[in-house]
């Protein structure tokens, strides 16, 4: 059985844009990453996460493979929340090991991409003939607000694939408290983070030789474009990404390659580009085990288990709220 309904915002939910208008008019420019996910930046995603520069994705699945079972008759029966769902691709491991052991399970994806989401809901209701899935079209602020009732005792609310470091610190902090406040006490919190590593192997996962990693930088235009009826001219932008070293985390530019000036009417926004300016897209920042530890647990999510690789590129968390 699969269900849909559309996460409602907050009261405190901005007017749809006015992040757009914020940030393209402050200096130096940024955008929020939630731009980059119309359906075809979401392929695009799913195309990234099988390049072979592009360590982080199969580095997770395979601590997946190995502790999936762990994971499972740790948390036993309950409701997955997965926040930013995609193809659920990794996801299916855990579906595999709750499979295996017979144990129920209520999955629960949570994307800003509804044709994603349906797609890759449909999917696994041909695999999985005992699952029930609630599908919640939203961003993560305003589904952790709004989750659907529990059909279990236990959540257990994942939140893999690395997107953890696309938060600068203070938001990070934010989201850490909306997690500890959407959890009941004995619920649990699934974390995936990438960990410091050197510049060269960072650098060459967001700059792939095919040129995807590109594509999906600036189809946040694209995006752009169609959502607000903007005229971004792709051709005139170019994709930069770099590893800052001082505060660990790779960023993501779109470099404007002339002067120029764009609208989106919609918002009726105008916006100045100069030669060489740059408008930053994402940050990806790469974490430390024992700090990571210690600010999950100011608010309230105690760390029960660690799962790394034999590289010590990537972590997941298991986590509580006691």
């Amino acid at each position: 059985m699969v269900e849909y309904r559309l996460a409602l915002p907050g009261a405190d939910a901005e007017v749809e844009g006015q992040d757009v208008i914020t940030g393209l008019r402050q200096t130096p420019k940024a955008l929020p990453p939630k731009y980059f996910y119309d359906d075809q930046g979401s392929r695009l995603f799913e195309h990234i996460t099988a390049l072979p520069e592009y360590y982080p994705t199969r580095t997770e699945r395979g601590i997946l493979l190995a502790q999936g079972s762990a994971i499972s008759q740790r948390v036993g029966a309950c409701d997955l929340v997965e926040l930013g769902s995609g193809s659920a691709s990794k996801t299916r491991i855990l579906l595999d090991a709750y499979q295996q052991q017979g144990t129920p399970l209520h999955y629960v994806p949570v994307d800003v991409s509804g044709g994603m989401l349906e797609d890759t809901a449909h999917q696994l209701l041909r695999d999985y003939p005992a699952l029930t899935v609630h599908g919640v079209v939203g961003t993560y602020d305003a589904a952790l607000a709004h989750l659907p009732a529990a059909k279990f005792p236990r959540r257990m609310v994942a939140f893999i694939g690395s997107t953890l470091g696309n938060l600068p610190p203070q938001r990070c902090t934010a989201f850490m408290q909306q997690v500890a406040q959407a959890l009941e006490p004995g619920d649990y919190f699934l974390l995936g983070v990438d960990l410091h590593k050197d510049r060269a192997l960072l650098e060459a996962a967001y700059n792939d030789a095919q040129g995807v990693t590109a594509a999906f930088n600036l189809n946040m235009l694209a995006h752009l474009n169609w959502r607000f009826q903007g005229n971004f001219d792709l051709s005139q932008f170019r994709h930069v990404a770099f590893y800052n070293e001082g505060d660990r985390q790779i960023e993501m530019h779109i470099e404007s390659l002339r002067d120029q000036t764009v609208t989106l009417k919609d918002l009726d926004l105008t916006v100045p580009f100069g030669a060489g300016e740059r408008l930053l897209s994402e940050i990806s920042r790469k974490f430390d085990l024992d700090q990571l530890g210690q600010d999950l647990q100011r608010h309230g999510l105690q760390v029960l288990h660690t799962f790394s690789d034999p590289q010590g590129w990537f972590a997941l968390l298991l986590c509580q709220r006691p």
